[in-house]
């Protein structure tokens, strides 16, 4: 119990450190963490519990239960970041621990502490933990359904057992138990909530269920034995053995009521627009320009499981090895490779590709990092030394690109914040320990000192980097150009084109867009009560003053970060206008 408690409150400071620290500081980012926390303030202020709206309009992007999570964080916090992001840093320290639990119920202890840390310190799940997308409830809930599906078919302390698995699938109220989770998962991101750890699931009993047969020796046999698992009587005889009756119940249960409600309140618009539009749209065609090849999801798990892909080779290479020796932990080798093969083979599939939509399979690829990081701490590793100089020396090399290239990109983007290259150097330090006690065949103070700079990187960045970064954007200049001392009910605003999330969230009132110039002009030449302002990127400024006349509005220009200038455009007074004085443009 006590080893059990040290475990768990080191998983809980690593990761509340990595999602915590910070955590509010930055100000929301464009374009998503806006929108979803824009979005759960105005269903706050209309207390209304069914219908996501944004900007005054219906949001059929996501199902409802990121926007639950963040208006009850409001109640208790306040509509302000920290609280937006709160919920999402709980759930990703819930992740991490059921990351812990999974490994340790199929590899061992130690096994589970390292996934957990090693899930922790990666970029992309970070930034899910620490952002206001629907993410992280997606990644929680197929992870928690997922460590349920282990723990009713695993054996229990004590109990002997040469595989990992005392059985493959769980009893009825177990089973249903985990559907109920997935039906959570419904209500997080929709269908794939249920689909994808369901495919995980069956993915690996197709392969579990098939009888012993001898290893393939010809090309033929080699693919023969491939598609064996998909043959089309094991595979609806492994379907029906999942309990289909049951996923579909149990999961209905759990999120069909609101899918009614909010088809029967919005008249069937946003059943309409998520459905087509943001699932079967996505799937066929690439929206919104997130396209790539083959190749995209490979290298956004390198870039986003970093730095613990420094290791990415020998894991890949070892876990092959593992599992075609058929060794005790064969099984859990199988489920973990199963789960990222399901969500990277499907996603490939799919037209519309980001980063973000393999990040569930992240916990699997910490077991596997896991389970390599115990092995190599206890030099149970068949490897030469040239993997781990490879592994170490690649990251002090990019360590070392980082703190020559962050601080010039630094200086020239960001006007100054120098002092970012600490990033670099924290690598450069932790790639060259690495590689000191590993040449030292200290392999455990190696494998200590990985960790130790994942964690200082993975904070440094997400709660330093990110903060000096959010200092250059004038989010509040922008606030104080549209309101100035006046009332925020006394301004009514309006933009030209799109307008950013951002500004909406920020200017804490429905932003009307205007398509034209014209319709923007005639908005601001409006009487009434408010005084009219306009937002609009300075590269249409040309449009609307040509729209107005001469003399009449001021604008104040705010320069927004890597993107074009924002333009502040509002009637100048009537006195000013009068005395025939030019306007004002800064």
């Amino acid at each position: 119990m006590k080893r059990t408690l040290f475990e768990v409150s080191l998983v809980i400071m690593v990761s509340g450190l990595v999602f915590l620290t910070n955590l509010g500081t930055p100000r929301l980012w464009d374009r998503d963490e806006p929108r979803n926390a824009g979005c759960a303030a105005e269903m706050l202020a209309a207390n209304d519990w069914v219908t996501p709206v944004f900007n005054g309009e219906l949001r059929t992007h996501k199902p409802i239960l990121l926007y639950w999570f963040v208006m009850a964080s409001y109640t208790v916090f306040g509509v302000t970041e920290f609280a937006a992001r709160f919920p999402n840093a709980l759930l990703g320290i819930g992740t991490a621990l059921a990351t812990y639990w999974m490994g340790r119920r199929l590899f061992s202890r130690s096994v589970g502490v390292w996934a957990a840390i090693a899930l922790s310190t990666t970029i992309m799940f970070s930034v899910a933990s620490r952002a206001v997308t629907p993410d992280a409830p997606l990644i929680f809930f197929s992870t928690l359904a997922l460590a349920i599906y282990v723990h009713g078919t695993t054996a229990d302390k004590g109990e002997s057992k040469s595989t990992a698995f005392a059985r493959l699938f769980p009893s009825w109220p177990v089973a249903s138990l985990m559907y109920a989770v997935m039906g959570i998962g419904i209500l997080a991101k929709g269908p794939i909530g249920l689909v994808l750890p369901t495919a995980v699931i069956g993915m690996y009993l197709l392969i579990a269920r098939l009888p012993e047969r001898p290893r393939p020796n010809t090309w033929g046999q080699r693919v023969v034995s491939i598609l064996s698992p998909f043959a089309p009587l094991h595979f609806l005889k492994t379907c029906w053995f999942m309990r289909p009756v049951t996923a579909i119940v149990c999961s209905l249960v759990i999120a069909l009521p609101w899918y009614v409600l909010v088809h029967i309140q919005t008249n069937g618009e946003w059943t309409r627009g998520f459905f087509l539009t943001h699932n079967l749209s996505r799937a066929t065609a690439a929206m919104e320009g997130h396209v790539g090849g083959p190749w995209f999801y490979p290298v956004a798990i390198l870039v986003g499981f970093f730095p613990w892909t420094i290791f990415w080779l020998p894991v890949a290479m070892d876990s092959v090895k593992q599992l075609r020796s058929r060794a005790a932990h064969a099984d859990g080798y199988l489920f973990a490779i199963s789960w990222v093969g399901v969500y990277v083979g499907l996603f490939t599939l799919a037209q519309t590709k980001l980063p973000s939509y393999i990040t569930p399979c992240y916990p699997a690829l910490a077991l596997l990092v896991g389970l390599f990081m115990d092995r190599l701490v206890a030099q149970q590793l068949e490897f030469s030394k040239f993997w781990y100089r490879a592994a170490f020396g690649s990251l002090a090399a990019i360590g070392l690109g980082v703190t020559i290239g962050l601080p010039v990109a630094a200086h020239y983007l960001l006007g100054g914040h120098e002092v970012v290259g600490v990033l670099g150097l924290i690598m450069l330090c932790g790639g060259i320990a690495g590689l000191y006690f590993s040449e030292q065949n200290q392999l455990r103070l190696a494998g200590g000192i990985t960790a130790v700079t994942a964690t200082g990187f993975v904070v440094c960045l997400m709660s330093f980097v990110a903060v000096r970064v959010d200092h250059e954007r004038p989010l509040a200049e922008l606030v104080a150009s549209v309101y100035g001392d006046e009332d925020h009910a006394m301004v009514d605003v309006a933009s030209l084109g799109q307008v950013e999330p951002t500004c909406v969230f920020y200017c804490r009132q429905v932003i009307e867009p205007f398509d034209n110039a014209a319709a923007a002009a005639s908005f601001l030449q409006t009487s009434s009560e408010k005084r009219p302002v306009i937002i609009a990127q300075v590269h249409r400024l040309p449009e609307i003053m040509e729209a107005l006349p001469e003399g009449t509005v001021e604008v104040t220009q705010v320069p927004v970060l890597l993107n074009d200038n924002l333009a502040v455009i509002r009637p100048r007074a009537r006195a000013e206008v009068a005395h025939g004085e030019p306007s004002q443009i800064r």
